[in-house]
């Protein structure tokens, strides 16, 4: 086989993953559900080096083909597949940029995310035409067959040959747009060029790394795959997080890496069969996204093991700390974010706009922090200002280094200066509680808390009110709407859903 042609001008991480597929040759790199459970072509295969080197550059004479080219952007509605990565990587190689599609639950509101990212192209495969949106103006090709859908890629690669092709991607070039939960609305897409990503999946060398990919590619899990292929691992891919199948595959497939949002972390600690699986390849469980409260912290590693590290960031900054698992039970770090990462910025803003060294509302500034959004879309452009970006979340850093984040500045002031993270430890010191959120409640001046009790008990709405009255606040406690829930609604990207449980509590508020 062909090495890559070197590139001409200076390297991406696209010239550096190539290199490791190369260097890979017949050693698996990507494995498609493993245990074969899903009942879709393709299970249980695995994708050499070799392999995916050959699709991408197939691919990418295709895209070359219909035009795709630098200053393009390549949409994909794509499942958690070899192709889908294939193709992404594909739009790289010939200089254009590419974005992983969340999927709003309505089409009007997926068409208007398409519509305002303008992407050259949108790609769907057979798993994910139902959620191609209508009347976008952009044209689309499948990879498989889509009813409806004329432009067949995965045809049109497979009559390309499989030689090296010299990467047309520029530092400067636009690389990947990604996703944000969208818990506001339709998502927003933040940019980066080649030389900004490159930075971003920057990372040791870990042939050794096993990662579980079962979260959305629109979302970090991208990272996640674009890191370990460049440390010579291996990545598993499954199409969504199911605790019981986590657990089986993490047994099966030897996993060393999981990456979790706080939800799916108590789901797979809680879940029944966790002690029927061997789990002894961990090496690092991170859970991302809402502040878990110390209680549950306690919990999963007790019963997870030493295994549990926390991060911070978003998907307009990238990981901004981390709290590894040799530090995770430590009293005074088990209810933080961690260590400021090195070559990361934090400092924090007080009410009056003044910055303050310690605490106040938290901006960022690294180098693999986003250049904008996609889209200049009113409001969302302050975000980003000279050179930093504005967080939206209130936190504060100790003598040690070490971040602490209380939540979003606006739920922190409408919760009367309490930190919801604060009110869920409340609550899930419990015995009745499995699991609680915290919000602003849907009326001025009131505050909400969702509450999943553990099977066979149920909640007590007095006693939440009772227990946040005692350890927070009891002004707090006598606005707090107690709203009980079977199992707490979860968005795509598996964060709590918010909109969901603010439109669930205005049905059942007290008349």
């Amino acid at each position: 086989m062909d090495a890559p042609t070197p590139p001409p001008g200076p390297a991406t991480y696209l010239d550096d993953l190539l290199t490791q597929l190369h260097r890979a040759g017949d050693r698996a790199v990507l494995r498609a559900d493993p245990t074969g459970t899903s009942g879709r072509d393709g299970d249980g295969r695995d994708t050499t080096g070799a392999d995916l080197l050959a699709a991408v550059r197939r691919t990418a004479r295709a895209l070359a083909a219909l035009g795709i080219g630098r200053g393009d952007l390549v949409a994909l509605l794509a499942p958690n597949r070899p192709d889908a990565l294939a193709v992404r990587y594909a739009a790289h190689l010939v200089g254009a940029g590419a974005v992983y599609l969340s999927a709003p639950p309505a089409e009007a509101d997926r068409a208007r995310l398409v519509r305002s990212l303008a992407p050259r192209l949108l790609v769907v495969w057979p798993q994910t035409a139902r959620l191609l949106p209508g009347g976008t103006g952009v044209p689309v090709a499948a990879v498989g067959p889509v009813p409806g859908v004329a432009l067949r890629l995965d045809e049109l690669s497979a009559a390309q040959p499989a030689t090296p092709l010299p990467s047309r991607a520029r530092p400067a070039d636009l690389a990947v747009v990604v996703s944000s939960g969208g818990t506001t609305g339709v998502p927003k897409g933040s940019r980066r060029d080649f030389a900004r990503y490159t930075a971003m999946v920057a990372g040791p060398a870990r042939p050794e790394r096993r990662q579980l990919a079962n979260g959305k590619l629109a979302y970090l899990t991208q990272v996640l795959v674009d890191q370990t292929l460049l440390g010579g691992g291996t990545v598993v891919l499954r199409d969504g997080f199911d605790a019981g199948d986590t657990l089986a595959a993490v047994e099966a497939e030897r996993i060393t890496d999981l990456f979790l949002v706080e939800p799916q972390l108590l789901e797979l600690a809680d879940h029944a069969d966790l002690p029927r699986h061997d789990l002894r390849s961990l090496r690092a469980v991170t859970h991302v996204g809402a502040d878990a409260a110390p209680v549950l912290r306690r919990r999963a590693r007790a019963r997870l093991g030493p295994v549990l590290a926390h991060t911070y960031g978003a998907s307009e900054i990238g990981i901004v700390s981390a709290l590894p698992p040799a530090e995770y039970d430590q009293p005074a770090r088990l209810g933080s974010a961690g260590r400021v990462r090195p070559g990361v910025e934090v400092r924090f803003r007080r009410s009056d706009g003044s910055l303050d060294a310690r605490t106040g509302a938290v901006e960022v500034r690294s180098p693999a922090m986003a250049q904008g959004y996609r889209t200049a879309e009113q409001g969302l452009t302050a975000r980003f200002a000279d050179g930093w970006y504005r967080t939206g979340d209130l936190g504060g850093l100790d003598d040690e280094g070490v971040l602490r984040v209380l939540g979003h500045v606006d739920d922190v002031l409408r919760l009367g200066g309490v930190a919801p993270v604060d009110l869920q430890e409340a609550l899930c010191r419990l015995p009745a509680v499995r699991y609680a959120v915290a919000l602003p409640g849907p009326h001025p001046g009131t505050g909400l808390a969702a509450v999943e009790p553990w099977p066979g008990e149920r909640v007590d709405a007095d006693a939440c009110r009772a227990a946040v009255a005692a350890a927070v606040d009891r002004t707090v406690a006598g606005t707090l709407q107690v709203l009980p829930v079977e199992r707490m609604p979860v968005t795509e990207q598996g964060k709590p859903d918010r909109a969901a449980l603010l439109e669930h509590a205005g049905a059942h508020a007290p008349a």
